[in-house]
């Protein structure tokens, strides 16, 4: 019987030893979280019609990289410099995942259409740790 205790306390000590050692990981992991990445495009549209096919895909290609908008041409009050035309914002949960994006061969497809469509100036920022 006491041999039967000692596998069972041994048990839960190396339950309670693994428990530990995973919640440790795991609080390691998010207090090393990588901050998020915000894509930016402030652009002027030059042709309307021309930007549809880029508009209607390209949602599509950022969401599999965790992106989802965060502004997606609301109003826009300049308070300093030129009058902003138009600003996409992105959110991803982090510069590599942004970059990724970027440069993945589904949303190089679509680019040329935004070149074509409209004069813009583009950057991928690190945000601030959540």
């Amino acid at each position: 019987m006491s041999s039967k205790r000692t596998l069972l306390r041994t048990a839960c000590v190396d339950g309670m030893l693994a428990i530990t050692v995973l919640s440790a990981r795991a609080q390691a992991q998010t207090s090393q979280a990588k901050p998020p990445a915000y894509y930016i495009s402030e652009f002027e549209l030059t042709d309307a019609e021309g930007i549809r096919h880029y508009s209607a895909a390209v949602e599509s290609t950022f969401a599999p990289f965790g992106g989802r908008y965060a502004a997606r041409g609301g109003k826009v009050i300049s308070l300093e410099g030129e009058q902003s035309k138009r600003v996409i914002m992105i959110v991803f949960p982090s510069l590599e995942q942004a970059q990724a994006w970027y440069d993945s061969p589904r949303y190089r497809e679509i680019i040329s259409t935004r070149h074509r469509s409209a004069k813009s100036r583009v950057l991928i920022m690190e945000g601030v740790p959540n």
